[in-house]
């Protein structure tokens, strides 16, 4: 079973949104179900700070044994920060999605974008946990 925290927005492809100190910034990253069904990831593949996306745009791949897939931006905004930890170890977000292994903070152009994610128990309902 998948781990899902409470406090945490989801998307219907996988992504987390999480929360930050500033109210504007979210950090975003792959759930734990998604890095699971992915396997051992390999590299990881994201933007340059600056960069803006609009929702549902790709912003990067994740790279695993298995397969590649695209990462797709949960919100529209510009990225303020991009986590460099993962270009030389990639393998955190199979250890820790919700932790080390956020992949970019995405500053909001609409917060009220955030209405139409998941919470965690439609997220769960979802997988079918």
């Amino acid at each position: 079973m998948s781990e899902i925290p409470k406090d945490l927005l989801y998307t219907e492809d996988h992504e987390y949104v999480k929360p930050t100190d500033d109210a504007s910034v979210v950090a975003i990253g792959i759930t734990d179900y998604a890095q699971g069904e992915l396997g051992d990831i390999v590299y990881i593949e994201l933007p340059k700070v600056g960069a803006s996306f609009a929702k549902h745009d790709v912003f990067g791949t994740v790279e695993a044994v298995k397969a590649v897939s695209e990462l797709y931006s949960p919100l529209t905004g510009e990225v303020v920060a991009v986590n460099e930890k993962l270009d030389k170890e990639p393998a955190l977000v199979n250890t820790a999605p919700f932790g080390d292994g956020w992949m970019i903070k995405l500053r909001l152009k609409d917060g009220k974008e955030k209405d139409a994610l998941l919470n965690a128990d439609a997220y769960s309902a979802q997988l079918g946990q």
